[in-house]
């Protein structure tokens, strides 16, 4: 087996060295905890840093290092870390009782501003996580068209139950163990082409119902063609099919109605978590009143069971009133898409400097990153001669890894191969990622495509 380069492994020591509590606690975390983590995208060698306090754009961990963070809690912190509206809702909700196990009017005041703000949203249903949403989803398809089929895309993430599990990685003929053989029969995975939609909506009346990432797989790693979304909606609505969009991610940041009103879609059912419930426990589903009102009553009486412990918990209600009022004129979204813009401009000009056939892209307050030798240097134009196949295998490559190394040393914290941008980010954030990415290229440019 080769050695690792001498630069590779220095940095590795480098980052061990520099984080002994992190480490102590990565070791203590991997007595008890499946892969010493809680999410998988946290599973990253050596250790990701543990965080102990997080404030606006900034984050510190037990080893006192501060961080610009575009992590945002998975993208759920639009307006940052401890903002304090949404500290001191849920403060003084927390004092008034966690759990009342009855109704309670934050619920209702909750879906008023989900019914305001999102295009369709007759009426809301909320659930606890965004897996939890799409698998509500799912279920109100099927049982509003009588079929049995999902239709998916390749490499489209909508969260870990058994339905949308197939076709997350490349070649997406992939299927989790103990998910069985019939319950992946009943999930079609397309690739992102309208023809292979059209002919598999002609030819399978089972499908009950297409899910789409609005913004292209994995929170845009992959972009959707020009004109998707436009032509989707036109082909479901022609075969009967419900057309469901997942806004875990583009719900409330895309603008304030989500991807529907960004991209001028309504969908019939829309998925919703993350900002939903500002940065705490949450989801919903939204849209067509004909399709949620079986949760109700349904056709002679057989409705759809769906209790849930901590449905509308009043703190995350509490919070999310909070977290939609403040961005509910769009005025945080004009200001994190620009700082995102900024952000993207400043990263691809550091590239085009280095020469490094990389580039920063993506949508509305979203970033991602991408190195291969078919792109040109700083260049988002040039994305469109990469695969997708080849983006969404970017986090599995030796840039990937020793770059986050580099730029975890630098205080520059991504999710996974890119990030979010929130109202707390300042051109300060932008200007020092910029210079660290630089720092970061001067010691494994030579791992990236030149």
């Amino acid at each position: 087996m080769p050695e690792t380069p001498a630069v590779e492994t220095d940095l590795v020591t480098a980052y061990t060295q520099a984080n002994p509590k992190s480490r102590a606690a990565y070791e203590r975390a991997s007595r008890l905890l499946p892969g010493g983590v809680t999410h998988d995208i946290r599973m990253f060698a050596p250790f990701l840093p543990y965080i102990v306090k997080a404030e606006g754009a900034h984050k510190w961990d037990l080893d006192g290092h501060d961080y610009v963070d575009y992590a945002m809690g998975h993208g759920a912190l639009i307006l940052g870390h401890a903002h304090p509206s949404l500290v001191e809702a849920v403060t003084h909700q927390a004092g008034r009782g966690t759990h009342p196990g009855a109704n309670h009017l934050l619920e209702v005041e909750w879906a008023e501003r989900v019914h305001a703000l999102v295009p369709g949203a007759d009426l809301v249903r909320f659930v606890s996580s965004g897996t939890e949403a799409t698998l509500l989803a799912v279920r109100l398809a099927r049982a509003a068209t009588g079929r049995r089929k999902l239709a998916k895309f390749q490499g489209h993430f909508h969260g870990w139950h058994d339905a949308v599990n197939p076709g997350q990685q490349p070649p997406y003929d992939d299927v989790d163990p103990g998910i069985t053989v019939a319950t992946a029969g009943e999930t079609m995975v397309l690739p992102v082409d309208l023809d292979a939609v059209g002919s598999a909506l002609a030819r399978d009346p089972e499908i009950a119902a297409v899910i789409v990432e609005p913004s292209g797989a994995s929170a845009g790693m992959v972009p959707l063609p020009a004109g998707f979304l436009q032509s989707l909606r036109a082909l479901t609505a022609a075969r009967g099919v419900v057309l469901i969009f997942d806004e875990v991610i583009t719900g409330f940041r895309w603008a304030p109605g989500g991807a529907q009103q960004a991209y001028g879609v309504r969908a019939d059912l829309v998925t919703m978590a993350k900002i939903l419930a500002g940065g705490l426990p949450g989801g919903a589903v939204a849209g067509r009143r004909d399709l949620l009102e079986p949760i109700a009553t349904g056709p002679g009486g057989r409705r759809i069971h769906h209790p849930g412990t901590f449905n509308a918990n009043p703190l995350s209600a509490a919070a999310g009133i909070a977290c939609l009022d403040l961005i509910k004129d769009g005025a945080a979204h004009k200001r994190c898409d620009e700082m995102a813009r900024n952000l993207r401009d400043g990263l691809n000009g550091c590239l085009a400097r280095r020469n490094v056939r990389g580039v920063a892209y993506g949508e509305a307050s979203a970033f991602r990153l991408a190195f291969d030798a078919r792109l040109s240097p700083g260049d988002p134009a040039s994305l469109r001669n990469v695969p997708g196949d080849a983006l969404k295998t970017q986090r599995q490559t030796p840039v990937a890894q020793y770059l986050t190394l580099a730029l975890l040393l630098e205080g520059i914290h991504l999710l996974g191969w890119g990030g979010f941008l929130s109202t707390a980010h300042t051109a300060q954030d932008i200007a020092r990622t910029v210079n660290g990415l630089d720092r970061a290229l001067a010691q494994i440019g030579h791992l990236a495509p030149t």
